[in-house]
């Protein structure tokens, strides 16, 4: 388990009075079968934020990242039907981990997240044509390949479509991302 999950759960039972055992329990009572049905049910019946629904439908379903044994299966996943950016994927996590040894990557059902004390880094095969690099770089504008990413998990992405596109300029944002984590 991630500290960020254990927070999550140590803050799950301060907030609602209930362990994440017992609302599991609780929602396996009212016999949902969909993500979307329980986190409806916990943010509008019950009141809980958007966070705590989450955690609870994932770990209810075991549709998680961390309710799978085997890491490595999830990165099997990821690359169905794209094994042709696995290459790209083992290029990056080699030329991110000569950047220090306090990197943890930590997969999850659709990329991994690259972190130092806090994520840096989302390597992520979109589609079965586009590869994408999503950087937590707060404050940096965009320039070059770095790109402003609208989406909330990073600040910044940049698109990689072969092997050859992984350069000095990939390799520079990365580690002053890594470095900005530190």
């Amino acid at each position: 388990m991630d500290k960020a999950e254990q927070t999550m759960l140590d803050n799950l039972r301060k907030n609602t009075g209930k362990t994440l055992e017992e609302w599991i329990e609780s929602v396996r009572g009212k016999s949902f079968a969909k993500h979307g049905e329980i986190m409806k049910y916990l943010k509008e019946e019950i009141g809980l934020t958007h966070g705590f629904a989450n955690l609870i439908a994932l770990k209810t379903l075991k549709s998680d990242a961390g309710s799978v044994e085997n890491k490595d299966d999830l990165i099997q996943n990821q690359y169905k039907g794209k094994e042709h950016f696995l290459p790209i994927y083992e290029k990056l996590v080699s030329e991110i981990q000569k950047f220090g040894s306090d990197i943890e990557l930590a997969p999850k059902m659709a990329n991994v997240s690259v972190r130092r004390k806090k994520q840096f880094a989302l390597l992520h095969p979109i589609t079965k044509t586009r590869f994408e690099i999503g950087i937590n770089y707060k404050g940096q504008e965009p320039s070059g390949k770095l790109l402003a990413s609208g989406n909330a998990m990073c600040t910044h992405k940049i698109n990689i479509g072969t092997l050859d596109d992984i350069d000095a300029e990939v390799i520079g944002w990365l580690k002053q991302a890594y470095e900005h984590a530190g």
